[in-house]
């Protein structure tokens, strides 16, 4: 399997909707490492790494997100499998 990792910026109403829990929870299930936060403009910012296939069915879940979430775009930029991440975290800031 692929090994991978990627970058997210997930923009709309993701903020005091669950939304971070609601990532960490799917990374959790997919067996994904990395990290997710909220940013200073209102959007979310999540880094995955793992099996590009898990990867690419998180991020289809982060698109449509937990109730009262409405996702209106996410920037996903790929990069190289390092293996530097260790389980999946809610940063805070």
């Amino acid at each position: 399997m692929l090994q991978t990792r990627t970058h997210l910026i997930i923009t709309g109403r993701v903020q005091g909707v669950y939304y971070r829990a609601f990532v960490r929870d799917i990374a959790n299930h997919l067996g994904l490492s990395g990290w997710v936060r909220n940013l200073d403009d209102g959007s979310v910012e999540a880094f995955f790494e793992g099996s590009k296939e898990h990867i690419e069915q998180a991020i289809g879940q982060c698109r449509i997100g937990p109730p009262g979430a409405r996702v209106e775009d996410i920037g996903v930029t790929w990069d190289e499998f390092k293996g530097d991440l260790n389980g999946f975290q809610i940063r805070h800031y």
